[in-house]
Parts: C-alpha cells; structure tokens; sequence
C-alpha cells in the first residue's frame, strides 16, 4: 500500500488548487512525500506544458516550486508539532513570496523532480528552499516564503 501524499490530507474546502488542489479535474495534482529531511515531487509534464518547443514553460516551473513549497510548509509545521497530517487544528499556507532563478532550460519529455527544504520556521512564517531538476540536472532554484493561511480563508466562497 502506498503512503499518502500531504495533499491527500487537504480538507475538500481547500483542495482545488490550480496546482496541487487532488479536486481540480484541470488542475496539476501534484504529490508531494519526505524524503528523509526533504521532500519530494515529481510531475510528468505534458506537451502542451512546452513554451518553446522541446522546453516546458517558466509559468509551469514556478507552479510547481510554489505549491511544493506550501506543502513542504504546512508537513514542517506538523512534524516539528510531533503532529499527523490528519489532527486537527489542520495547517495550510499561501504564498507570501516567490524567487525563482532559473539556471538552465528545461527539456520536455522527462519526469521534473521539484525538492525542498526547510529554512526555517518562525511562527507562523516558513522560508523553503526549492530546485527543479529534469534529467539529473537543476534547471531552477527558488526561495519560498509561505505564512500559515487564516482560517477563514478557507470558508470563502469560490468562483466556479
């Protein structure tokens, strides 16, 4: 049986994230795990992902890094709270900022491996440090600064 994924253990109310929402039929999907003291995506790009031809499209390497950095973020604040993805009170994070380097052009056709790191948690404030790799390369680096999403966020209604 496989391990669940943290976006597996987002409420229904906040699971329609253009990039990891498991609700939004349109939607990325991705699936983020530890891997030891880091954590780990990996997303089969499509064709239509391409922005020139044979390259995925920057918009879809910052996606990505920014969602895997709030997932990242929110499974921190529980393992440092000796906490299960599933107890509640349930911690979420939006983006507060995003920096993204891009370091090399990114091939279509292979899987795009995203990995983060905690670089510190503050409150309700989490910094994440992020590479997108294709091929055994790096092709992006980012920092990320998430802060814990209010509550009430999540009961605001949505446009269909």
């Amino acid at each position: 049986m496989q391990e669940k994924v943290f976006q597996d253990y987002y409420g229904d109310d906040v699971s329609h994230c253009y990039g990891c929402g498991r609700l939004n039929e349109h939607g990325l999907q991705i699936k983020t795990h530890w891997q030891g003291d880091e954590t780990v995506t990996v997303f089969e790009p499509k064709p239509y992902h391409c922005g020139i031809t044979g390259f995925i499209y920057g918009g879809l390497i910052a996606s990505l890094i920014d969602c895997h950095a709030m997932a990242t973020a929110c499974a921190a604040v529980y393992r440092a709270q000796d906490r299960a993805m599933d107890t509640d009170p349930p911690i979420r994070f939006v983006t507060a900022s995003l920096h993204v380097r891009y370091v090399r052009p990114t091939p279509t056709g292979s899987p795009l491996e995203v990995r983060g790191c905690i670089k510190e948690l503050k409150g309700r404030k989490a910094v994440i440090t992020a590479t997108l790799s294709a091929e055994g390369q790096v092709c992006a680096q980012a920092e990320v600064i998430g802060v814990q999403m209010p509550p009430e966020m999540a009961t605001l209604p949505r446009a269909e």
